[in-house]
């Protein structure tokens, strides 16, 4: 079922994480900040080196790097099941989210397709992690990710965009190269 690749300790890797049904829950500020938080407990906590962000409406794109002995598609399934909990719980309990019972529904109905999860399915299974083996291809995963925010019509520029290491007053404050 996993389609994930294997990691190594110390290797930079640039990795998506989505949400089923490419959902847009990132709009709201909330979901977004329990996004941030958890970034940030990673980076002090579990060994998580991050280059380079962006938190889109239904996605997001990191450039990483694990300094630990564990692997890191292992930190990011622990991730992923942490921040799906935390925020199904904020949807649930949103009294202001006019989107809740749709989502709620829609997250239900991907819940279905697999008995690995009981009531809600948040995140798409796999991370697909891509190994960075070269400054040039670093350097084209940094602008990828910095320029989101401008192709999908969000911002004129990369560095206005909040929810991205591109900012320089970014919420998320990310390692250098």
């Amino acid at each position: 079922m996993s389609e994930n690749r294997k990691t190594y300790v110390g290797l930079l890797y640039f990795v998506t994480l989505t949400v089923v049904g490419w959902i847009d829950v990132f709009t709201r500020k909330t979901y977004a900040e329990i996004i941030i938080e958890n970034l940030k407990y990673c980076q002090q906590n579990e060994g998580l080196n991050i280059y380079a962000y962006v938190i889109m409406s239904n996605h997001i794109h990191l450039v990483v790097k694990r300094d630990s002995e564990n692997d890191l598609n292992e930190l990011l399934g622990r991730f992923k099941s942490y921040t799906s909990k935390k925020i199904i719980h904020e949807i649930e309990e949103n009294i202001q989210e006019s989107r809740k019972e749709w989502m709620l529904h829609l997250f239900k109905h991907h819940a279905k397709k697999n008995k690995q999860y009981k009531d809600y399915h948040f995140w798409q299974y796999t991370n697909k992690p891509i190994e960075l083996f070269s400054t040039e291809v670093i350097d084209q995963k940094i602008n990828y990710i910095h320029q989101n925010p401008v192709v999908a019509g969000i911002v004129a520029e990369d560095y206005q965009y909040i929810y991205s290491s591109a900012n320089p007053d970014s919420l998320l404050k990310v390692n250098e190269m």
